[in-house]
């Protein structure tokens, strides 16, 4: 049977031939994105310096990644062969979505960075220029929430028992499910504020989206980091 899937009665066997998968960088480039935002977003607030060459650096070598990873995975259809192409969806889209955004904020903080790096007026100054761009974030973020009802419904996300670490909560399916619907939920808070923090300049949803963005952007890192082995591990036990 030709399927990238099979399950013998010595367990699950992927064909990884059709199965390329690389959202662990993707994972840990989109949680430092975040927590960049928020940094950057925290200081220009409270009136930090800012060096703007240092943040383009930060925003171009993780956008570059996100863009270039989440562009292959949104136009090669299915990327997961016949394995899981609704994960084109679930991580290449918003991981493109993301990238670009953080490539043109590396290309202006490059070229106009004098427009953040001081000045009283910098503040209104970045809501100005980026508010057009917030609809775009307003819209992945109501994508998060869709992406996480997915999640719940359809009880996706869940790891193979072959799979270490993750495998052992195999027979849990909705624990794993709830996790990581629960942080596109979190990121899409944060979104979905981004254009009204922006009229505010500050105050309580600020604080919110802020924390938001923290808690995903953390645990995206963190987890991604940790597939470094259970992927490897998923690998090893499915050859």
């Amino acid at each position: 049977m030709n399927t990238a899937l099979t399950v013998l009665a010595a367990g699950l066997k992927i064909d990884w031939a059709k199965m390329p998968t690389y959202n662990t960088i993707m994972s840990l480039c989109a949680g430092a994105g975040l927590l960049l935002v928020v940094a950057l977003g925290w200081m220009l607030l409270t009136d930090r310096p800012v060096v703007p060459d240092a943040w383009a650096i930060g925003f171009g070598t993780l956008g570059l990644i996100l863009f270039a990873t989440g562009l292959h995975m949104t136009l090669t259809w299915p990327l997961a062969g016949q394995g899981f192409p609704f994960d084109n969806v679930i991580f290449g889209e918003p991981a493109l979505g993301f990238g670009v955004l953080l490539l043109f904020a590396s290309f202006f903080l490059w070229k106009r960075g004098g427009v953040v790096s001081s000045g009283a007026d910098r503040g209104r100054s970045v809501s100005a220029l980026a508010a057009p761009v917030s609809l775009l974030v307003f819209g992945l973020g109501l994508a998060c929430f869709a992406i996480a009802a997915a999640g719940w419904h359809y009880t996706l996300f869940a790891a193979p028992p072959e799979e270490p670490i993750s495998g052992e909560f195999a027979d849990y399916p909705m624990l794993e499910a709830g996790f990581m619907s629960s942080l596109y939920v979190l990121t899409g808070i944060g979104a979905v504020l981004f254009p009204f923090v922006l009229r505010t300049r500050g105050g309580a949803m600020a604080w919110v989206a802020g924390v938001c963005w923290t808690i995903a952007g953390l645990a995206f890192l963190l987890f991604g980091a940790l597939n470094y082995f259970t992927h490897i591990g998923l690998i090893v036990n499915t050859m």
